[in-house]
């Protein structure tokens, strides 16, 4: 087969994937519907969190100092300080102490109490060394904040319990958050550790748009109004008027500035929008393939976050492995079992590998990369060619730009949905739930999968460019929707919120 035919071929083969700028707008307008029955119906998505926007939007600026912070991640812990700098200096924060570790898989498939009793060993060390370097007081509470990637349900901004886990985690819903720290950290104090107290806990999104806010230097026309991840899960979280979400999910308490009525300020919402509620968009499109739904259902929990399978780190590997080996066996006729025994593995393609897999890549010839990463047994008949190496990019290449797809169709129905963008039919006016007069609303991205896999970053930005342009170009006004870095957000977001919780009032 000549290699323009292979190409025609891959590409036929590959159309299930399909989604172009068109399917993209329809999707944002689809999305935006389903949003906004899920801010009143759904009771695992949409979770408002006891962030007040009075407290998102300042956010500890007066404050300064360090602050213990915790970030738990899908794949790394990280434990360390966040110094916050008093206003007029080039940075507002420094991060000190910062110690990260993997999350193996052993560990993940612990029960809460192993888990929890290692990730108390590790807030510990960091602990003691800032006993050392700073002489921190050994009978003062020490303030921590949290960040845990996983869906959570708060009654107040220093409590949560989680709902079951995902990312192949095992551990089941219902568990005390703050609890299982404390008794985990209280395993491994040793004497001149002080004691810990729980001031903050937020989702990784949430601490993404806290950080991003607080650092991000917005023009006077510009407004930070978004969290996202992209890494090894995919989530955001955007601020919401009350009025939007259904009264049985607002927390208990929630952590607001003085003098602030709480139902004029609105609320930090966990969209969550990787769970099943938002999968019905996707269907209604015919997004879904069948190699989606094969994924799916040797997940750990089938049907629980189908967004996220299509856009996450964690998946993304595992969807071209299933992909390609099909093609191989059923286009190219190649015997399953003379493929090399990591393609039969679940997850036995990974994502890291696939996001520098492209012609000239850094990493070398994609031929080479394939040969090394499968090697072939010396028995076997079958050998890889440029073909084979060309088909497994264009496959990494067509889940990458469904994903772009699909995350700036959500990211256009997201801020719809928070009334920073009208609906098409209505006029022009951009921050309308806070009456900003602005041209550019700015999403903080963070995520080591959006940074790094094929073009995601920039594939996801001319989606967006697309959409807002179909949009509103008619209307005689250019709005943009910006994505800017906002990295390690999920351990300066919770160093961030220990001042502005200790700070706040409770309503």
């Amino acid at each position: 087969m000549s290699h323009s035919s292979a190409v025609t071929t891959i590409n036929q083969f590959l159309k299930p994937l399909a989604l172009d700028h068109a399917v993209a707008l329809n999707l944002s307008r689809e999305f935006y519907s389903n949003f906004k029955d899920l801010c009143t119906e759904s009771l695992n998505q949409f979770l408002p969190t006891p962030i007040s926007m009075s407290i998102l939007r300042p956010v500890g600026r007066q404050s300064t100092g360090r602050f213990l912070a915790m970030d738990i991640g899908g794949s790394n812990l990280r434990v360390g300080f966040v110094e916050l700098l008093s206003e007029g200096q080039d940075r507002r924060l420094n991060r000190l102490l910062e110690q990260s570790w993997p999350i193996l898989d052993h560990l993940k498939h612990e029960n809460s109490e192993h888990l929890f009793g290692w990730v108390g060993e590790h807030i510990a060390q960091v602990v003691r060394k800032g006993c050392e370097t700073w002489g921190l007081s050994s009978e003062e509470e020490l303030p921590m904040g949290v960040t845990f990637s996983f869906p959570m349900k708060q009654t107040s901004l220093s409590e949560a319990t989680l709902m079951a886990m995902g990312k192949g985690f095992a551990i089941t819903s219902d568990l005390d958050l703050g609890g299982h720290l404390i008794k985990g950290y209280e395993q491994h104090r040793t004497a001149g550790l002080p004691p810990l107290k729980i001031a903050a806990i937020t989702n990784d999104a949430v601490a993404t748009l806290v950080s991003f806010v607080y650092q991000y230097p917005a023009a006077p026309n510009q407004k930070a109004a978004m969290g996202l991840i992209v890494g090894t899960g995919c989530n955001a979280t955007i601020p919401l008027q009350f009025s939007k979400l259904h009264k049985n999910k607002f927390p208990d308490l929630i952590s607001v500035q003085q003098d602030y009525d709480l139902l004029d300020v609105g609320i930090a919402v966990n969209t969550e929008w990787s769970i099943n509620g938002s999968a019905s968009p996707l269907r209604m499109l015919g997004l879904i393939s069948r190699w989606d739904d094969e994924l799916d259902k040797a997940c750990e929990a089938p049907g629980f976050q189908p967004l996220e399978y299509m856009t996450a780190g964690r998946y993304l590997g595992e969807l071209a492995r299933l992909i390609f080996v099909d093609f191989l066996t059923t286009v190219q006729g190649v015997l399953p079992e003379d493929l090399p025994q990591g393609l039969h593995q679940r997850f036995g393609l990974s994502t890291t590998f696939l996001s520098h897999f492209y012609p000239d890549s850094d990493k070398g010839d994609i031929l080479e990369q394939l040969q090394k990463e499968f090697e072939l047994s010396t028995d076997s008949t079958f050998t890889w060619t440029s073909d084979h190496a060309d088909t497994l990019y264009h496959i990494a290449k067509a889940i990458q730009t469904r994903a772009a797809g699909i995350v700036a169709a959500a990211t256009i129905g997201l801020l719809r949905c928070a009334d920073e963008l009208p609906d098409p039919s209505e006029p022009v006016r951009v921050g309308v739930a806070n009456g900003d007069n602005v041209e550019e609303l700015v999403v903080g991205y963070t995520g080591g999968c959006i940074q790094h896999f094929q073009d995601y970053l920039k594939d996801t930005q001319a989606f967006l460019d697309f959409i807002m342009e179909k949009e509103f170009a008619a209307q005689g006004k250019r709005i943009r929707v910006k994505l800017e870095p906002c990295h390690d957000g999920g351990i300066t977001g919770a160093g961030i919120l220990v001042p502005a919780a200790l700070a706040s009032t409770q309503a």
